[in-house]
């Protein structure tokens, strides 16, 4: 069996939820399991008309519900009729209903939980994984509603929930029968329930994860991951119009440019597949005969020295000073333990004899974490920063690969504020001024990603003796 997780803009109106049940139809003989995000922007829309409600503008956050419910009503009328259009109906408005009377009570209370935030943005999922199992059956598919709050069990860590053990005995328990007797299990991302009923949520972009989950339970042959792209790309086709397509990643090289700003997958999307050595293939809903990208344990060797460059904006750099530092042990101790007390995650890390840098998401609030830290050494902020990361097989062991990067960087006249290289075989981090990544990407890729066109074909190179293969210019081998 296999698993196919359609994002938001798989499913964000009848004419994409028709692409995705063709798709479907054609995978009907493999077993597959359908994993659905929210339409496209409802999340938004509910994380705002929830902020709207216990800021005391009730009517404001109505108003929203109000255009919600009506998108989702024409979207189910562009896809079934008759009595299943009905039903569809009757649904759809006891679900507003119930919405309705939660941002009452946020309004009423003037505050918003996150427990109360997890059970608001749940309906995106709810109502999509409804409308899309109706649109299938309706097109003479065999497929069922399952809640993934019956199946998908966490902990009470409320919008950022964490998967239990039990989820796998529930999936194997529901989902295993309804696919032994030849039904399409329709299920909602991103959500899921404590061992006692609540709901949860696993953190924006949970819906991949959600389908990594649900794979790895099953033992699924693959996951499929439908977006709007073709594919993970050499960088940002946003920054670089010349991105080239990736043929096959490594689970590893994934994971690192996920978490260092590549948007095509959550970061934490591949860990169930990643122990379970399942591949996930990254595909376009809107051009399904594109091959895609495959995620697997290993990948080929790429052709260039690097396999993908990604850019994570939007970060800044605390720098930490204390003479204390020095000849001391202890103190790094203490950092981080402080960072652990308030939550934050660390992207780089630099030290010295007497000062420590470190790099953070740019969008938190850390003002407690700062007034701690301040009990240290003297702490400085340096904000409008961006990582720059360069991924591929073996980095670390490539002579003279760091002086090219930097060389470069340098011809871009940008100063770099802290490297990193020696932490990891498959990548090398920078860290620059935000506004000079559009440049220094470019830069990066028409150094190290040659034009498809100055290629030579995979065949051609596919069998090359490894001597020859730092001439080659392909981008990868097929």
């Amino acid at each position: 069996m296999i698993v196919m997780k359609f994002g938001g803009t798989s499913v964000e109106d009848a004419m994409a939820i028709g692409r995705l049940a063709e798709i479907v139809k054609g995978r009907a003989d493999k077993k597959p399991v359908v994993v659905v995000s929210a339409m496209a922007k409802v999340t938004d829309s509910l994380v705002a008309m929830s902020h709207a409600a216990a800021n005391g503008a009730l009517p404001e956050a109505l108003k929203l519900l109000k255009a919600l419910r009506q998108r989702h009503l024409n979207v189910l009328g562009g896809l079934v009729n008759g009595k299943r259009q009905n039903d569809g109906r009757a649904e759809i408005q006891a679900q507003f209903e119930n919405l309705q009377d939660v941002l009452r009570g946020i309004a009423s209370l003037g505050e918003l939980s996150p427990r109360t935030t997890d059970n608001v943005l749940s309906y995106g999922e709810v109502l999509s994984s409804r409308i899309v199992a109706a649109a299938l059956a309706a097109r003479g598919i065999n497929a069922v509603h399952v809640d993934s709050r019956k199946v998908i069990v966490t902990d009470n860590n409320f919008t950022r929930a964490v998967p239990q053990d039990e989820t796998n005995y529930r999936l194997r328990d529901v989902v295993r029968p309804l696919i032994n007797d030849d039904k399409v299990p329709v299920m909602g991302g991103f959500i899921a329930s404590t061992p006692d009923g609540i709901t949860t949520t696993l953190g924006r972009g949970g819906s991949d994860f959600s389908a990594a989950i649900v794979g790895a339970a099953l033992s699924a042959k693959r996951i499929e991951i439908w977006t709007d792209v073709s594919g993970m790309m050499t960088t940002d086709p946003r920054i670089c119009s010349d991105a080239q397509r990736i043929d096959a990643i490594s689970f590893d090289e994934a994971s690192e440019l996920a978490y260092f700003g590549a948007k095509v997958l959550h970061p934490a999307t591949l860990i169930p597949a990643v122990d379970k050595n399942i591949p996930v293939y990254v595909l376009n809903s809107r051009e399904p005969s594109n091959p895609g990208t495959c995620i697997r344990s290993k990948a080929p060797k790429s052709r260039n020295m690097f396999r993908a460059i990604a850019a994570k904006k939007g970060v800044r750099v605390i720098n930490i000073r204390s003479p204390r530092m020095l000849m001391a042990h202890g103190f790094l101790r203490a950092l981080f333990e402080a960072f652990d007390r308030h939550s934050v995650a660390a992207d780089l890390v630099s030290t010295s004899e007497v000062s420590v840098s470190v790099i953070i998401d740019g969008t938190r609030d850390v003002s407690p974490l700062l007034d701690e830290l301040r009990k240290l050494g003297k702490v400085e902020v340096e904000t409008g920063k961006a990582i720059i990361c360069l991924v591929g097989e073996n980095v670390r062991g490539r002579v003279g690969m760091a002086a090219s990067v930097f060389n470069v960087a340098a011809s871009c006249q940008t100063n770099l504020h802290m490297i990193s290289q020696g932490a990891s075989e498959i990548n090398i981090s920078f860290v620059i001024e935000e506004r000079d990544v559009p440049e220094v990407v470019k830069a990066l890729h028409a150094r190290f990603f040659p034009a498809k066109s100055a290629a030579k074909s995979a065949r051609e190179v596919e069998f090359l003796p490894v001597a020859e293969e730092v001439a080659v210019s392909a981008t990868e081998v097929a």
